[in-house]
């Protein structure tokens, strides 16, 4: 007996994957509702999530406004600049939403199966001066020094995928030393200067009581923005975080003369056949490769033989 194959399309499209979960976010939609008092309000934040998950090829006002069945985006424009609705209880629930989603039963993305915290900063373009915080200011993700917005993030990572649970916009001086600049794009009046890696400190301490409890379960990863600050890392160890960050080749690590900076430490003791050559994923250009050198490094008031918690340098080079 012969029998035909069903012929199913391998490709699956924006719009059938929006279809999928269609279910799903009508359940979400009405869990989050209580954020919105407004019954307009409340429609037009649903429909722009319907917008953001759905095949809109740019995820701006007016196409979200068109994906709505809108002529004008004015809806969309009221929703994120001057309607009334509760931004950090909505951004609570998202941040224990996300974990509760992405639990993995302790096999995650960090050492041990521990789940990771990653801090990092992003900048979104601007042409005018009004909208808060715009300066010119440098974005790793712009590529330079332009007018732009600098956000710091947060996300979480597991197993089981990774999402971002908190944001926090950076103010320069120039915006925080102007009090009539920010009444005029609605700073709250005790909103003061903050460095990012204060930023970051406020999400991290806004995260933990929702994140897994218990030694090591939770570590945190920033770039050299953070790492290169030593208050930074005196917070994480206060709060009895693991972390990895970056810092420069200039810092202190040693208080021998001559092997004080990580870069002079690693010149002087990496031998050549200790280094491992790894990929570490694809970039925009190419798939990254790197060779990388660990070692522990002593801490004079580290008790010794204790293992649970050391201080490691870890280098990182392109392959020769």
């Amino acid at each position: 007996m012969q029998v035909e194959l069903l012929d199913v399309v391998g490709a699956v499209s924006d719009r059938e994957w929006a279809e999928e979960w269609a279910g799903q976010l009508d359940d979400l939609l009405l869990e989050v509702g209580r954020f919105f008092p407004r019954v307009g309000v409340r429609c037009r934040a649903a429909a722009c999530v319907r917008g953001l998950l759905g095949p809109v090829s740019r995820k701006n006002g007016w196409q979200l406004a068109e994906y709505a069945g809108d002529g004008a985006p004015w809806n969309q424009q009221h929703l994120l600049d001057r309607a009334r609705w509760d931004v950090e209880g909505m951004r609570d629930f998202t941040r224990r939403h996300v974990v509760a989603a992405l639990a993995d039963d302790g096999e995650g993305a960090g050492p041990g199966g521990a789940g990771v915290l990653v801090v990092d900063e992003t900048g979104f373009a601007k042409r005018g001066t009004a909208s808060a915080g715009v300066a010119r200011q440098y974005s790793g993700a712009l590529g330079g020094v332009f007018p732009c917005q600098v956000g710091v993030m947060a996300a979480w990572a597991t197993g089981a995928g990774q999402a971002l649970i908190d944001r926090e916009l950076y103010l320069p001086k120039e915006w925080t030393g102007d009090p009539a600049r920010c009444r005029a794009a609605h700073v709250p009046e005790d909103r003061a200067f903050m460095t990012k890696p204060r930023l970051a400190e406020a999400m991290i301490e806004r995260a933990l009581p929702d994140l897994p409890q218990g030694e090591g379960a939770v570590w945190v990863a920033a770039d050299e923005v953070y790492g290169r600050e030593k208050a930074f890392r005196s917070f994480l160890e206060e709060h009895h975080l693991p972390y990895v960050v970056a810092v420069q080749a200039n810092t202190p690590v040693l208080a021998r003369p001559g092997w004080r900076h990580a870069g002079r430490l690693v010149e002087r003791v990496a031998q050549e056949e200790d280094w491992v050559q790894l990929p570490a994923g694809p970039s925009q250009l190419d798939t990254r490769v790197w060779q990388w050198w660990a070692r522990r490094i002593i801490d004079p008031g580290e008790p010794v033989g204790d293992e649970a918690w050391a201080r490691w340098i870890i280098a990182r080079r392109r392959p020769p």
